[in-house]
């Protein structure tokens, strides 16, 4: 009777053992669980149509806040940046965040050397284009000879294209149509609005008559073309803004000044 008892123990000891054994269970792994949680955060970089879109996007801010402070049209600012510093890809404006093509003058910042009129000239360097900006407008409302742009009405950005080239910023003939084309394709002048706000008015060039204009042909000079309608030189300059003599192919000059109606 006691043997039989002592296997029945034996067994239900071994029993125990084997359950111990199977209710063992190996803890989950969560590292790939954790892993697939995991996303990547959507970029938000914003994508342009060109560099000019971008250019135009980033300095916006910038030109208007020139203009209030100022008075020089945001239009005009933009569009002179875009052309003079290829929407901001020229060397100057990369190396040197100079987007105007400021020369030293007696700078006592930063500078850089870059091949221009002449080789190896000195341009400022900024430490931000905003500074580049500034210096702009410090440029043109500091020297006497710009004067005459400040009485013109900040929604006029034509009369504004044609005055900066007439006092000689750019010798560049047809330096006021590209600023007039960059401004009218990417609606720049949509920032002047922007500034100006009520006080804003569409502006609109005088209607005028009797304006006789010759196009410039090949052999031509101003010395010529004066003889052939009876002006001289002179007259020949103030009617188109002229710093020089040098006219060029397909130019079209005022030989008659308009009268008002």
């Amino acid at each position: 009777m006691n043997r039989i008892i002592i296997i029945i123990c034996l067994a239900g000891v071994l029993f125990s053992c084997k359950s111990k054994k199977s209710v063992v269970t190996k803890k989950p792994n969560t590292t790939t669980r954790d892993v697939r949680k995991t996303t990547e955060t959507p970029s938000n970089t914003k994508v342009y149509a060109s560099n000019t879109e971008r250019y135009v996007d980033v300095h916006r801010e910038t030109a208007q806040q020139e203009m209030s402070l100022y008075g020089i049209p945001a239009s005009i600012t933009l569009a002179q940046g875009i052309l003079e510093s290829g929407s901001g890809n020229g060397r100057l404006a990369v190396e040197a965040n100079n987007h105007f093509g400021i020369k030293c003058h007696g700078w006592t910042g930063q500078k850089i050397y870059h091949d221009d009129d002449a080789a190896q000239e000195c341009f400022r360097k900024y430490k931000d284009a905003k500074y580049s900006f500034r210096d702009h407008s410090l440029f043109l409302t500091e020297r006497s000879r710009y004067s005459k742009l400040f009485k013109l009405k900040q929604e006029d950005y034509k009369g504004w294209a044609k005055g900066l080239r007439a006092a000689g910023y750019a010798t560049d003939p047809k330096y006021p149509q590209k600023l007039i084309s960059l401004i009218e394709r990417y609606k720049l002048y949509e920032f002047d609005k922007a500034v100006l706000g009520d006080n804003y008015v569409s502006y609109k060039s005088p209607v005028t008559s009797n304006r006789t204009t010759y196009t410039v042909v090949k052999g031509d000079t101003l010395y010529s073309i004066s003889r052939r309608y009876n002006i001289s030189v002179k007259e020949l300059q103030n009617l188109n803004g002229l710093p020089d003599s040098a006219i060029s192919i397909g130019q079209e000059l005022v030989v008659k000044p308009s009268t008002k109606n």
